[in-house]
Parts: C-alpha cells; sequence; structure tokens
C-alpha cells in the first residue's frame, strides 16, 4: 500500500508541475500574439504613413516636409524591427514552454501508468487472498460434514 501511496504522490506532485506548466505555455501563447498584433498595427500604421507620402508628393511636397516624413519613416521602420524581434523571442519562449509541458505531461502519463500497474497488481493479490480464504472457508465446512 505504501508503495501505491508513494507513487500517487509522485503522480499527483507531476499533475501539478505540468498544470503549471500549462499555465506558463498559455502566458506565452498570449504575449506572442500581443506581439504579433503589435507588430501588424505598426506595419499598417507605416503602411498608410508611407501612402500618405505618395499622395503628398504628387501634390508636391516641399523638401522639408518630404525630410520629416523620411524621419518618421525611418523610426516606424526601427520600430517594427524591434517589434519583429519581440515576436522571434516570444516564439522562442513559447517553444521552450511547450517543451517543457511535453515533458512534464510524458511523466506524468508515466507515472499515472504506474498507478494503474500498482492498483492492478494491489486488486490481484486482494483477489488471490479471498479466493485462499474462500477456499479454507469451503474445506473447513467440508471437514466438519465428514
Amino acid at each position: 500500500m505504501t508503495k501505491l501511496n508513494a507513487i500517487q504522490t509522485l503522480t499527483d506532485l507531476a499533475a501539478r508541475e505540468c498544470e503549471e506548466v500549462a499555465i506558463r505555455l498559455g502566458q506565452a501563447n498570449q504575449a506572442r500574439e500581443q506581439a504579433r498584433q503589435k507588430l501588424e498595427l505598426l506595419e499598417d500604421y507605416r503602411n498608410s504613413y508611407a501612402q500618405q507620402l505618395q499622395d503628398q508628393m504628387s501634390q508636391g511636397l516641399n523638401l522639408s516636409g518630404f525630410n520629416n516624413f523620411q524621419k518618421f519613416l525611418a523610426s516606424l521602420d526601427h520600430a517594427i524591427a524591434q517589434q519583429k524581434q519581440l515576436v522571434q523571442n516570444s516564439e522562442l519562449v513559447v517553444n521552450r514552454y511547450r517543451g517543457e509541458w511535453q515533458q512534464s505531461e510524458r511523466k506524468r502519463l508515466s507515472f499515472k501508468t504506474l498507478t494503474q500497474r500498482a492498483e492492478i497488481s494491489r486488486q490481484r493479490k486482494e483477489n488471490k487472498y479471498e479466493q485462499k480464504q474462500t477456499d479454507e472457508h469451503a474445506s473447513r465446512l467440508k471437514q466438519v460434514k465428514l
């Protein structure tokens, strides 16, 4: 019985670890999605601003206005590059937590299998013991009748 309790304790610990890693994986997925959305927003804003530059240039834009547009587009390009790096980093974090979750899930399932095997073994021993008790009882009744 102690062996079953020890295995059950390990199974419970593995399940708790698996849940904790799953929570971190969920948070990492959420952070990745937020980073992607922000990148998309920056790219849309940059495209819109580049279109404004094209429209202004077709209407005759002075050099000062053109320089301002160029500087702003350069700063947007820099922000986009930084955001792309954040998205890439968030992908790495998600992949790391996904691997940790898979490993903890395998461990949890292994302990669950051990728990099931120990329970089956315990039930077999119990059934064997009960059968032995029944046989002994039947044997005594038979001797008493003779």
